[in-house]
């Protein structure tokens, strides 16, 4: 049972359920036997934690927060909202939850690149800067030659 946050009470009876989140929850409006108050609960399933191997060989919980925050450092000053930069985290964390096994950092780096090079050109070249550890002018050189070749149009003669 859960408990009426009005007052406390375990008593409930289920008044509606339907479909929410684009179907990964349940929504369900419940009623207070006690005090009559109705309350919103979501039911969801419980999501399998993404572990990153690092370099060093240690192991740790996939943190949304450590790419967001390079990928928001990546697009500043771009004409990239928030809202894209989250949906790009997720897509990444849901890419990595797929492979249904602990993942590396590497991995993690690479899906987001990819994911970078479809929202903004430049944000992928920072991001990439910093990623790859970038040393010199040719480093660029060399990542805007790739990036131009794989988004270019290809011409017909």
């Amino acid at each position: 049972m859960v408990r009426c946050p009005f007052c406390s009470a375990d008593d409930d009876r289920v008044v509606d359920s339907r479909l929410a989140e684009d179907g990964v929850a349940i929504r369900r409006r419940r009623e207070c036997a006690n005090c009559s108050e109705r309350y919103t609960t979501f039911e969801r399933i419980e999501e399998i934690a993404v572990y990153v191997v690092k370099r060093s060989g240690e192991r740790e919980p996939f943190m949304r927060e450590k790419v967001l925050s390079g990928v928001r450092s990546a697009a500043k000053n771009r004409p990239v909202n928030d809202l894209m930069l989250e949906g790009l985290v997720m897509g990444v964390e849901e890419s990595m939850r797929l492979l249904n096994r602990d993942v590396t950092s590497e991995e993690i780096g690479m899906a987001t690149l990819e994911a970078l090079r479809d929202v903004d050109e430049v944000a992928y070249v920072r991001f990439a800067s910093v990623y790859k550890g970038f040393e010199g002018t040719e480093d660029f050189a060399r990542e805007i030659g790739m990036l131009v070749k794989t988004t270019a149009p290809k011409h017909r003669g």
